[in-house]
């Protein structure tokens, strides 16, 4: 009698649950309308021998716009991404053009130009876009030449290569434009 109250009990508690989840859910099929967000959040990372390197960024798309020196203003510090700073994080020290950068989360920040961008890792990288930005919290400037292709990207992307068990590749590509640097781990 007892094992038959408990089964009994169970299926009303479970029915319950059940209408109460139900209660929660969209009334409408709202998968055909609800609208994509239009710079997703996006990750890019990649193992370079024991250094795993994690990239987070908004990724806006072109979108039939004039990019650079529209959009995004030649000679300003830029984000290099949609909505939040750009951060990226070794998991351990890197060497980048002869400085030594401790393992850790940076902001990457670049300042575009026709001919050359300038590219910033920044003790801050926790801000919106690059609302908060500091000179004086940069670890790293360098000056990287842009490379024109021939075919669109047409949402940012970053990737992390791993050119060898030691060395690798940080790659920021939208429009017709890539920038890079290479870093090798400690």
């Amino acid at each position: 009698m007892k094992k038959n109250i408990l089964i009994i009990l169970s299926v009303i508690i479970s029915n319950c649950v059940f209408a109460q989840h139900e209660n929660h859910q969209p009334k409408a099929d709202t998968a055909k309308t609800a609208s994509k967000p239009k710079s997703p959040k996006m990750t890019a990372m990649a193992m370079v021998g024991n250094n795993h390197v994690h990239i987070e960024y908004g990724s806006p798309s072109v979108r039939g716009r004039s990019i650079w020196n529209g959009l995004v203003a030649y000679n300003q510090v830029w984000a290099t991404g949609a909505h939040h700073a750009t951060w990226i994080d070794f998991s351990q020290d890197v060497m980048i053009q002869g400085k030594h950068i401790p393992k850790g989360k940076y902001g990457f920040f670049t300042i575009p130009n026709k001919k050359t961008w300038t590219i910033i890792l920044s003790k801050t990288w926790d801000m919106h876009l690059a609302d908060d930005y500091k000179e004086e919290n940069d670890i790293l400037r360098l000056t990287v030449k842009p490379i024109k292709n021939k075919k669109i990207t047409e949402a940012l992307t970053y990737d992390v290569i791993s050119t060898n068990g030691k060395k690798g590749k940080i790659k920021m590509t939208w429009e017709y434009l890539t920038v890079s640097f290479d870093f090798e781990n400690m």
